[in-house]
C-alpha cells in the first residue's frame, strides 16, 4: 500500500493512466504541479530553532488552486475578507443542481455552461426576492460554483448565501418575513424555465458544441423533455440561519484544493484506491460515513474531471456584495447595528496565518516553543544543504 494522499495516486498511476487518456495541457499542468508540490523540484529553505532543539526543511508549495496540500493560506485570505463585510442578519443557504441529463453538454462547453447557470440563478433570485410579494428589496449574495458529488462523479452545481432580508428602493433595510426566504418549488420551477431559454438561445446564436453522436433535433428534445414532462431540478433552500459566518466557512473549504481531501482517502495501491464519502439522501437522513472502493483509473479519472480550466471564475459577489455597491452595504450595516465594513489592507501572509493557529503551530519550535528561524534557501530542483541528517530531512 502507498501513502494514502492524491499526490502518491498520481505518481502511482498517471503514467498507465496516460496509456488509454489523452489529457489537455492545463491538467497535464496541473498533475505536475501536485506530483512536484512540498517536494525538493520546487525549492525550500531551512528552518532552526534558536535554542538549537530542531532543524527542519520546509519545501515549497506548488498553489496551484487544484492542490489539496497547499490552499489553506489561500483559502484563511478569502474567508476573512468575506467575514469582514458580513451584515449582522439572518441568512440562507441555496443549491441550485441541474439534472444528470445535461452533464455531457456540460462537459463540452464548461465556461460557458458555468456562465449561464451563474447568469440564471442571479436572475432568479433577484426578479423573485425585488418582489413585493416575496421580499421587495436587494440582498446580499455570495454565490460559488462546485462540479463534483461526495463520490466524485460530475455534479454542476451553485450554492448561495443569502442575506434574510436587503435594502429597498426607499433606502431601508428589510427582513424576511414569515421564517422563509422563498417557496422552493418556485425558484425551481423558474430556475428551470430560465436556464433552459438561456441554452436555447446559446445554441441559436452557435455558441454551444454538440457531442459527435448528438444531432441539433436530439439537443432540442433533450431540453423539451427537461422543460415540458417537468422533470424536477433540485433547488434546496435550507433553513435559516441567524448568521452567516458558518456558511461561509463550508463554501470556502471547496474554493480551493480540489474535490478530495487527503484525509478522505483511506488507501491505494496498483488496482484499487478506496475513500471515504457522505451520502446525502433523505432516507438516510444521520448521513453516515460510508466508504467506496474504485479501480485506480476509474479514481484518477474521476478526480481530473474536476480540474478548472485556466482563468474559470468559481465565485460571484451580487447585490449588497458586489464591488460596486460598497455604499449601499454600508447604508445597511449602519440600520443593523454595524460600522462600514473596513478594507483590510494588511496582507495575511503565512506567518501571520499560522500565528492564528494556536500554540502548535509549524513556525514554532514543538520542543521549547520558539518561532523558528530561516537558515538558509535552496533552488527549485536544488538539493538540500548536507548539514541535515536524512532522518531530519524526511520529517
Amino acid at each position: 500500500m502507498g501513502a494514502a494522499t492524491t499526490q502518491e495516486i498520481l505518481k502511482e498511476g498517471i503514467k498507465e493512466y496516460k496509456k488509454t487518456h489523452s489529457l489537455p495541457y492545463y491538467k497535464e499542468k496541473a498533475i505536475c504541479a501536485l506530483i512536484k508540490c512540498r517536494t525538493a523540484a520546487l525549492g525550500g529553505h531551512i528552518q532552526k530553532c534558536p535554542a538549537g532543539c530542531v532543524s527542519r526543511i520546509w519545501y515549497n508549495s506548488c498553489k496551484h488552486r487544484f492542490c489539496p496540500l497547499c490552499n489553506f493560506i489561500q483559502i484563511g485570505r478569502w474567508l476573512a475578507k468575506q467575514k469582514a463585510r458580513l451584515l449582522n442578519c439572518d441568512y440562507y443557504h441555496a443549491i441550485f443542481t441541474i439534472p444528470h441529463e445535461l452533464n455531457t453538454i456540460f462537459q463540452y462547453n464548461e465556461a460557458l455552461f458555468i456562465t449561464l447557470m451563474f447568469s440564471a440563478v442571479k436572475k432568479v433570485l433577484f426578479d423573485l426576492l425585488s418582489d413585493p410579494a416575496h421580499l421587495g428589496a436587494k440582498p446580499g449574495i455570495i454565490a460559488t460554483f462546485q462540479t463534483w458529488s461526495q463520490t466524485l462523479i460530475l455534479h454542476p452545481h451553485i450554492h448561495c448565501l443569502i442575506t434574510g432580508g436587503g435594502l429597498t428602493g426607499l433606502g431601508q433595510w428589510k427582513e424576511v418575513q414569515n421564517g422563509y426566504l422563498l417557496p422552493f418549488r418556485l425558484v425551481g420551477a423558474r430556475f428551470r424555465k430560465t436556464m433552459i431559454n438561456r441554452l436555447r438561445r446559446a445554441f441559436e446564436e452557435g455558441k454551444i458544441t454538440l457531442p459527435a453522436d448528438m444531432r441539433p433535433q436530439k439537443f432540442h428534445n433533450l431540453l423539451n423533455t427537461l422543460e415540458y414532462k417537468k422533470k424536477k431540478w433540485n433547488v434546496h433552500i435550507m433553513d435559516r440561519y441567524s448568521h452567516g459566518a458558518g456558511v461561509c466557512s463550508y463554501l470556502a473549504r471547496y474554493l480551493r484544493g480540489g474535490p478530495i481531501s487527503n484525509s478522505r482517502i483511506i488507501s491505494f495501491n496498483e488496482q484499487k484506491v478506496s475513500f471515504s464519502y457522505r451520502q446525502n439522501s433523505k432516507e438516510d437522513k444521520k448521513n453516515k460515513k460510508q466508504t467506496m472502493i474504485l479501480p485506480l483509473n476509474q479514481f484518477i479519472d474521476r478526480l481530473l474531471c474536476h480540474v478548472p480550466k485556466p482563468g474559470a471564475i468559481m465565485v460571484r459577489s451580487w447585490g449588497l456584495f458586489a464591488n460596486s455597491k460598497k455604499e449601499d452595504l454600508s447604508l445597511c450595516r449602519a440600520q443593523v447595528g454595524q460600522l462600514p465594513a473596513e478594507e483590510k489592507k494588511e496582507f495575511l501572509d503565512w506567518q501571520t496565518f499560522c500565528s492564528r493557529q494556536g500554540d502548535d503551530h509549524p513556525e514554532r519550535c514543538p520542543v521549547c516553543g520558539r518561532l523558528l528561524i530561516c537558515t538558509d534557501v535552496f533552488e527549485p530542483k536544488g538539493i538540500p544543504p548536507d548539514e541535515l541528517t536524512t532522518e531530519e530531512k524526511a520529517a
